[in-house]
């Protein structure tokens, strides 16, 4: 198996620089996923590791060996592409075996590598089909079988999925992440599905144009985002932010957003009447009536819409001047528009610093 590690990285498209000096180590047998919005470089990054794309400044090595001139077939790692490529004339088992046959293995051992592959991936059946014959899901698996054939030590994973319905794009990530799982393969998975990335890694790497924003677990992505960016980009429905006044009085030092008013707790060093950004996320409100209960933390909430999607009910309205959204699980009734408070515990509030979006931590 192996672990690989990117140092200074840097990628340039004549005088346009598109990756600045990245930085990341994959430890063996990990499970990687690189998400961010379009163009900020994800698939550019996934081959320059294949070897697709030059390198313009820095290293990529694999169990320290620095790989960044040799060429992709001699890289040892194996990518599944969006769109499959496979070959349209050739059946399932030799579209599979291809690659072993362009190294001259014996067709017994081919055919043996073939059908273990094959009854791993429930392919076994289709082995005599070409690709015209098979369901989207079918050829995602043969594209996959026809990786894991070559046993490489690294797996390239681009967008595999957003061609498939999401019904078949649920059931194929679990299998994706079982069958990685099993074999212990580092894989490096390129997705624009956030949900892709939360369910099936062991870490999230957050690029925003070019650079890395995070590196994380998902859930200290989602709990403990490093910056606005991070914090807005994860997370369906997304986090709602606000713009607060720090306040300083004889009661102590307070947040107001809106109507609403938090004590500030003595580790934040912020200015007086100064402004900090603050985040809370949709399922983190708690919802009751009538607008003004009792209680200085209300937010003042005007309903416009309710969204039912079965699971969640979502509120969408209006609050501190901003829109907002509302995560609930109760199947709510209430006629719009509405007149609703809005409140959340200190923990599920998230400070971030004005100048540059740092998060600063949870009231």
């Amino acid at each position: 198996m192996a672990n690989l590690a990117i140092s200074g990285l840097r990628k340039n498209y004549g005088t346009v620089e598109v990756i600045h000096g990245l930085d990341l180590t994959i430890e063996d047998g990990e499970f990687i996923s690189l998400i961010g919005e379009s163009g900020c470089g994800k698939s550019t990054l996934l081959r320059m590791i294949a070897g697709l794309e030059d390198i313009s400044a820095g290293t990529i090595s694999v169990n320290d060996r620095v790989i960044n001139d040799v060429e992709p077939k001699n890289r040892d790692m194996a990518m599944v592409f969006q769109n499959y490529a496979l070959y349209p004339h050739l059946t399932v088992a030799e579209n599979m075996g291809f690659s072993l046959k362009l190294r001259n293995v014996e067709k017994a051992q081919i055919k043996t590598a073939v059908g273990e592959v094959a009854e791993m991936l429930n392919l076994t059946p289709y082995l005599d089909r070409l690709p015209r014959a098979l369901s989207g899901g079918q050829r995602q698996r043969v594209a996959m079988g026809r990786a894991i054939v070559r046993r490489p030590q690294v797996f390239l994973f681009d967008e595999p999925l957003s061609n498939l319905d999401a019904k078949l794009r649920v059931q194929m990530r679990v299998e994706i992440r079982a069958l990685q799982r099993r074999l212990g393969t580092t894989s490096i998975y390129v997705t624009h599905d956030q949900m892709e990335a939360m369910t099936m890694s062991d870490r999230i790497v957050i690029l925003n144009k070019g650079r890395i924003e995070q590196v994380g677990s998902p859930l200290e992505l989602y709990d403990r985002p490093a910056n606005l960016f991070v914090a807005t980009f994860i997370g369906s429905p997304a986090m709602n932010i606000f713009q607060a006044i720090v306040e300083r009085g004889e009661g102590g030092t307070h947040l107001r957003i809106g109507s609403a008013r938090f004590r500030l707790p003595p580790q934040f060093d912020i200015g007086k009447d100064a402004t900090v950004t603050v985040g809370i996320r949709p399922e983190h409100f708690e919802v009751s009536e009538p607008a003004g209960a009792a209680g200085e933390d209300k937010l003042d909430f005007r309903l416009e819409l309710i969204e039912p999607t079965g699971a969640e009910t979502h509120l969408y309205g209006a609050a501190a001047g901003q829109m907002v959204t509302v995560a609930v699980r109760d199947r709510l009734s209430f006629r719009t528009p509405a007149q609703l408070s809005l409140s959340a515990r200190p923990e599920h509030i998230h400070l971030f610093r004005e100048k540059d979006g740092t998060r600063l931590g949870t009231l």
